[in-house]
């Protein structure tokens, strides 16, 4: 089951294409990547999904419902641009906000002092947020955007600001949330935290999305077949219809196998002559080259077009 669906999706402000005929789903329960350059059309989305906006056309589902306006209090969602009020004191600030997402007071107060407690920030109730450092403001952000239980989660660029005491910590927390079955939609510029953290991505180009699937699949899709392997003693010739040798320092060797060619060949014609392999690992290419270059090939493809 997905806990949410879009099916060819627009949204345009006067005649520019925000969204163009978008559509994807987010499995039940997963980390989820939704990826683009700036002014792809991500936040136009987020604004879609969270019901900030309407989409002109095409249908949003969260579960087996279509998109409505009782789906926020299901949805937490931390904006890049943080959007809290700097005069108000932290605890009434996340009661309020926590009340706008529909739980009663007591419910409110109550679920506040527990991530207080995980965040060991007890005596942070009665500080002004804007007395805060920008990592404690994240912080309270986070709070503000889990505190109501939501099924579904959206953070963009949530590591923004945070030491990487702090980082981890929210990391944590994420995987926690994750395991406690908890959909996430996880926006960064940052690739590596995407490998990291995601299980499957969307990439959005100029309002249309361009790459979606499973990370590591997406990985093995755009693979070279190019593999590493660190060596001692003297390389032979290798054949280079099987192989072509891209690279070797006289201790690690970086080989293209042919289409066709097997990976292991390679490693038993290696082994037969004496040569004692130390490793031997397949490079695959990051989601960061993967990303560069899908979005240099469509914006190749418009300007020929």
């Amino acid at each position: 089951m997905n806990i949410l669906t879009l099916e060819d999706v627009v949204k345009q402000y006067d005649k520019h294409t925000a969204v163009d005929h978008v559509s994807f789903a987010v499995p039940e329960g997963s980390i989820f990547g939704l990826l683009g350059p700036n002014g792809a059309g991500k936040t136009s989305l987020i604004r879609i999904i969270t019901t900030i906006t309407r989409a002109d056309s095409g249908k949003v589902f969260l579960g087996n419902e279509p998109l409505n306006s009782n789906h926020p209090s299901q949805i937490g969602y931390m904006p890049e641009e943080r959007g809290l009020y700097k005069k108000m004191k932290v605890g009434d600030h996340l009661m309020y906000l926590a009340q706008l997402k529909g739980l009663r007071k007591k419910e409110a107060k109550a679920a506040i002092e527990v991530w207080f407690e995980k965040f060991d920030i007890q005596d942070w109730w009665n500080k002004k947020v804007q007395e805060l450092s920008k990592g404690m403001q994240q912080k309270i952000q986070f709070i503000s955007t889990v505190v109501h239980g939501p099924r579904l989660l959206i953070l963009d660029e949530p590591f923004s600001g945070l030491d990487p005491i702090n980082t981890n910590i929210i990391k944590d927390e994420i995987d926690l949330m994750h395991q406690q079955g908890i959909s996430i939609i996880f926006s960064t510029h940052r690739m590596e935290q995407v490998e990291e953290i995601c299980e499957n991505i969307v990439l959005i180009n100029k309002g249309r999305n361009i790459l979606e699937g499973g990370v590591k699949a997406i990985k093995n899709q755009f693979k070279e077949n190019l593999f590493e392997i660190a060596y001692v003693g003297q390389l032979p010739e290798i054949n280079s219809s099987q192989a072509t040798i891209v690279q070797n320092n006289g201790r690690e060797l970086v080989v293209r196998i042919a289409e066709g060619s097997s990976s292991d060949a390679l490693l038993r014609f290696l082994l037969d002559r004496g040569i004692h392999i130390r490793s031997f690992r397949e490079i695959l290419p990051s989601l960061n080259e993967i990303f560069i270059r899908q979005v240099e090939e469509k914006n190749q493809q418009t300007l020929v077009v």
